[in-house]
């Protein structure tokens, strides 16, 4: 086995590990902490990859912006050390069965599909040309969805204020 294969085994594992971790944890804070492992391991697969631009973006929006705008959001709030509720019974199996129902759609889709290969000139993928790109308002531009990672980090920092806003008791 070489080093390049445990590499990415070990970042398998911290993605599904942490990923795991985050949805069964039963205090939110460590949920949150268990999802930036997941992300950062999810960036590092990326590093991995040699898309050095998308490690980067990876960390900067969802582990610097929204993973911080969680916690700060938990840390606001009266109860961030408190148990969160067990789940029902009925919600997990619903939630296992929709796990299993999408895993199975998306394979499928994916045997069904046929790809090709892409005949055109490969573009450099380097910092400059991945900026021009996002900033183009042509047909191969990317400005669209460049405003809509920026209407995603409104949309987080408003859910956190709207979390930590501390609702008083009528007397």
């Amino acid at each position: 086995m070489s080093a390049s294969t445990i590499i990415f085994y070990i970042l398998s594992a911290i993605i599904v590990g942490g990923g795991l971790l985050a949805v069964t944890a039963r205090k939110i804070f460590r949920a949150a902490v268990f999802l930036l492992f997941s992300l950062i391991g999810i960036a590092g697969l990326y590093f991995y990859m040699n898309y050095e631009f998308l490690g980067a973006v990876q960390i900067v929006v969802y582990v610097g912006g929204i993973i911080v705008l969680i916690i700060f959001s938990i840390l606001l709030t009266a109860e961030s050390g408190s148990d969160m509720k067990k789940p029902a019974l009925s919600r997990i199996l619903f939630s296992a069965l929709a796990t299993i129902f999408a895993c199975a759609l998306t394979l499928w889709l994916i045997k069904q599909h046929t790809f090709h290969v892409n005949e055109s000139t490969i573009i450099e993928p380097s910092v400059r040309n991945i900026g021009r790109q996002m900033l183009s308002t042509t047909e191969h531009g990317y400005i669209l969805p460049f405003e809509v990672v920026s209407i995603l980090l409104l949309a987080a920092m408003i859910g956190c204020i709207v979390i930590a806003i501390k609702i008083k008791p009528k007397t």
